[in-house]
């Protein structure tokens, strides 16, 4: 059984949250994603369970180790956790969540100590071959509090049985376990080619809960890589630093 543990986000788009532990309580999170932690609060860093756990976590993108948190002292401690860029801090209860949520992969930010982190393929062939992002999602079994990050603003949809939504595959933050995921291809020749979509989009199908990301970690990156070459115009043909290459982002240039 999870431990229970009180929490407060902080922030608007780079969120962080604050856990509150009473003595005895942990709160397992992503290796590097602490802020700040109390005096009390001491270290234990693990595979959580063995080296096939190690693994399972790498797989899905985080980190083969995982560090535990635990108020050692005798009073209530904090400790906080900041999100990796931009974008917002989703508090997830798998008890409301029939004990099972699936999340994109290396989205996971902290947890309440008991919650497992899982593999959770997608189920068909074609989802598989041509999913991208959402070919390896992330299992949280538990039921407690967990915690992910997605980029950008969210927005949270409710299916009911047998309603679809069709979108990027980056795009999915999270899902419930009883939403059906598949692959579609996008269809017409023009889409194909010159709809900057790419040739498939992922299909989601109720019943369930659905959070939704408009700025993926894929799509960053893809803007930061496109912006970090030689600037138009730079007589000195140095390479352009981080804070110009996000100004550029910013400013649409």
């Amino acid at each position: 059984m999870a431990d229970v543990i009180d929490y407060q986000i902080f922030g608007d788009d780079l969120q962080m949250v604050e856990i509150e532990l009473d003595p005895g309580e942990g709160v397992r999170a992503e290796a590097g994603a602490m802020m700040y932690m109390e005096q009390g609060i001491v270290m234990q860093t693990g595979t959580g369970g063995g080296l096939f756990k190690g693994f399972k976590r790498a797989i899905t993108g985080e980190s083969f180790f995982i560090t535990t948190f635990l108020n050692n002292g005798r009073v209530k401690q904090r400790v906080a956790f900041g999100a990796p860029y931009p974008g917002k801090v989703i508090p997830i209860d798998l008890g409301a969540h029939r004990g099972q949520f699936i999340a994109q992969k290396d989205s996971f930010l902290c947890s309440a100590n008991g919650i497992d982190i899982e593999i959770a393929f997608t189920r068909k062939l074609g989802a598989g071959l041509f999913g991208g992002e959402g070919f390896i999602l992330q299992r949280l079994k538990g039921d407690g509090m967990a915690f992910i990050h997605a980029g950008g603003m969210i927005i949270k949809k409710e299916l009911g049985a047998g309603e679809t939504i069709r979108l990027d595959t980056g795009c999915l933050a999270g899902m419930e376990a009883t939403i059906k995921y598949d692959i579609q291809f996008v269809g017409g020749f023009k889409n194909a080619l010159f709809g900057g979509e790419g040739l498939f989009l992922a299909t989601l199908t109720g019943p369930g809960v659905v959070y939704l990301q408009s700025l993926p970690l894929s799509r960053l990156a893809d803007r930061i890589s496109s912006a970090s070459g030689f600037k138009a115009g730079n007589s000195g043909g140095e390479t352009r630093g981080l804070g110009g290459i996000l100004g550029d982002i910013i400013s649409g240039d």
